[in-house]
């Protein structure tokens, strides 16, 4: 069925090109009243936009960003009117007067078989021209305000990904691991044995795509390092043994596997979700950690070690030896320093320019306690460049979860174990 676009907004699109009929489409969906009418003219519009290059697509992109505005007298108008009488009536009037056409439209297009999914490729498509073109920051901001709606942890649907999960959900699987990388269908099978576990969030409008994946080892005792957790094991009856007497689930690897997604909090307690999930099956695990990387410690510290009145300068020259980490005696020399740094680095108050750390802000927004800080926990070339190896566990304690969250959430305090803290005596 083909849209008759002279009906819909009064001009033929026989003559245009490409990229002006989307343009002309975007403009009659959102002049649709009927939601019949305004789902095919959505998906007219996605049928527009699959066919256009990747130019076309971001001049589309563009004109959605510069177009659709509120309508400035309008606005005014509410605003004098608020501005006169601050009541909730006048208040609801200015915030519509605000919302942007642009949003509507995008809801509209979001009622399209696939639309969800078009939408965040486009959000991911724009990302790179953010810095150079900061008119496009607009229409980012209106889709990560719909996608914090359409995102939230109420529609996230839980499930455990095994080796009889659907061959194209493991591709997935191997293709998003974005902190430890899975080489290839051995490995794979490696991350999926009876000693581990893997689970993914999914969301209703994506079906078959994952939003986040979470790999689970069961050990005994805290890990404090990646290459046992790593360690191939080949023998299938041992892996199982190693389950039974496990009395800690360790949480080594959570993947974000939308970039359009990037930014959008999917609710806090995703973890203790998973905690519940393993608690059931294994009721013997007394601790649940993650071992987790700490991506923004090295750029943190560089910067600060530039300023020459720093009281820990003269680490620079030692630390952009290429190596040090290979030489027993130059890692020992370094690690005090390091680790009494990395400890200030995940427990100082955030301020303009300097956040907290991406992987910490997860974990202590989810509940976590900060427990441990471990020297050389991955050595791996990335690692070293991130963090200089070091890791870090994150520690679920199931009855004080919501506790820590409130604390971090209501004014930021980071809940330690009294090791952090000597870290930062020393």
């Amino acid at each position: 069925m083909t849209l008759n676009m002279q009906t819909s907004s009064g001009l033929s699109n026989s003559k245009l090109a490409p990229v002006d009929r989307a343009k002309q489409l975007a403009t009659a969906l959102l002049s649709e009243r009927g939601e019949a009418s305004g789902a095919q003219v959505a998906r007219e519009l996605h049928h527009a936009l699959g066919a256009l290059d990747a130019d076309d697509r971001h001049s589309f992109q563009r004109h959605l960003a510069t177009k659709f505005q509120p309508d400035k007298a309008t606005l005014r108008t509410a605003a004098e009117r608020y501005l006169a009488d601050t009541t909730a009536e006048a208040a609801a009037a200015l915030a519509q007067a605000a919302d942007p056409p642009r949003q509507e439209l995008l809801r509209r297009m979001n009622m399209a078989p696939g639309g969800t999914g078009a939408l965040i490729a486009m959000r991911s498509e724009i990302t790179a021209h953010l810095h150079d073109e900061p008119e496009l920051t607009l229409l980012d901001a209106d889709l990560k305000h719909l996608f914090a709606s359409w995102f939230n942890r109420g529609f996230l649907k839980l499930r455990q990904i095994d080796w009889q999960s659907p061959a194209a959900v493991l591709e997935k699987l191997i293709a998003y691991e974005a902190v430890h990388e899975i080489k290839g269908w051995d490995d794979l099978r490696r991350r999926l044995a009876p000693d581990r576990r893997c689970f993914a969030f999914f969301h209703p409008a994506l079906p078959g795509e994952p939003l986040i994946f979470v790999e689970v080892a069961l050990v005994q005792g805290l890990a404090t390092a990646m290459p046992p957790l790593l360690a191939r094991e080949t023998n299938e009856e041992a892996a199982r043994a190693q389950a039974a007497r496990a009395d800690t689930a360790i949480f080594y690897s959570i993947s974000n596997c939308q970039d359009g997604l990037r930014g959008i909090s999917f609710g806090n307690f995703l973890i203790k979700q998973v905690v519940e999930e393993l608690q059931a099956e294994f009721p013997q695990l007394k601790r649940f950690s993650t071992l987790s990387p700490v991506p923004g410690f090295r750029r943190w510290l560089m910067k600060r070690l530039a300023e020459p009145s720093d009281p820990d300068a003269a680490l620079l020259p030692e630390l952009e030896r290429d190596g040090w980490w290979h030489d027993l005696a130059q890692s020992e020399r370094l690690r005090p320093a390091l680790m009494r740094l990395c400890a200030l680095y995940l427990t100082r108050q955030p301020s303009p320019g300097s956040r907290v750390d991406p992987v910490a802000r997860f974990h202590l927004g989810n509940g976590a306690r900060l427990e441990r800080i471990n020297w050389l926990g991955n050595a791996a070339r990335r690692a070293i460049h991130e963090s200089f190896g070091i890791m870090v566990n994150y520690l679920y304690d199931h009855d004080s979860i919501e506790d820590n969250h409130e604390a971090f959430v209501r004014d930021g305090t980071i809940v330690r174990s009294p090791d952090v803290d000597a870290l930062l005596e020393a």
